[in-house]
C-alpha cells in the first residue's frame, strides 16, 4: 500500500456529508430513489439510505444495478462474465435516481451504469454519487456528490474496502505494480 486516503471515521464523515448534500439539492427525500452499481456501490447506497432514513425520518427506495452487459470492454474482461442481479423494485418514473458508486475514474462504468438504467425506465433526473473521484476521464462525467477527489496517476489504483464485501471500511492508494504482484 502506498498511502491511507480514508479511515473508517473519514468514510462515515464523507457520506454524512454527501447525505445531507443530497438533501439541499433535491429540497428533502421525496421522490428520490438510490440505486448501487455492483459491486461496491450497493453497500454505499444502503448506508446512503440509512442516512437518509435517519435525518428525515423516509424509507428512500434502494435498487441496484449489474451494468456487466453494457460495458464497452465486456470482450476483454472474460470469456463467461459473471452476471449479478439488477433490482430495481419500483418504478423509476417521476424519480430522481442517485447513482452510487465507490470510484469514478474515467467515466466507463457510469455511462454503462446509465444505460442500464434507461432501459429499465425513465427517470425525472439522474444525479451521481461516489466516494473517490479520482480524475482521468475518458467520457464528459461528473459526480454529483464526491466524498473525496483523489488526483491519481494512471499507475496507480485506488482500493475501497467496505464492511460488508471486504470486512473492514478503507480507502487506499496502491502502485498498480504492487496490485499486480499481489493478485500473482
Amino acid at each position: 500500500m502506498k498511502a491511507a486516503i480514508l479511515s473508517a471515521d473519514e468514510m462515515r464523515r464523507a457520506l454524512t456529508r454527501i447525505a445531507h448534500e443530497i438533501l439541499e439539492r433535491n429540497k428533502g427525500a421525496e421522490h428520490l430513489a438510490l440505486i448501487g452499481v455492483h459491486t461496491r456501490g450497493i453497500p454505499l447506497a444502503q448506508r446512503l439510505a440509512a442516512k437518509l432514513r435517519e435525518l428525515e425520518g423516509v424509507e428512500v427506495p434502494l435498487g441496484r444495478l449489474d451494468i456487466t452487459l453494457y460495458r464497452d470492454d465486456l470482450s476483454e474482461i472474460a470469456r463467461q462474465p459473471i452476471i449479478r442481479e439488477t433490482e430495481v423494485p419500483f418504478d423509476l418514473a417521476r424519480r430522481r435516481v442517485v447513482l452510487v458508486d465507490d470510484v469514478l475514474y474515467t467515466g466507463r462504468t457510469v455511462r454503462a451504469a446509465l444505460d442500464a438504467l434507461i432501459d429499465l425506465g425513465r427517470p425525472e433526473g439522474i444525479q451521481l454519487a461516489v466516494l473517490i473521484d479520482r480524475g482521468h476521464r475518458e467520457l464528459p462525467i461528473r459526480a454529483d456528490y464526491v466524498g473525496k477527489n483523489l488526483p491519481t496517476a494512471r499507475s496507480e489504483v485506488v482500493k475501497v474496502k467496505l464492511a460488508e464485501t471486504d470486512g473492514l471500511d478503507s480507502v487506499e492508494l496502491w502502485d498498480l505494480d504492487d496490485v499486480r504482484g499481489e493478485q500473482a
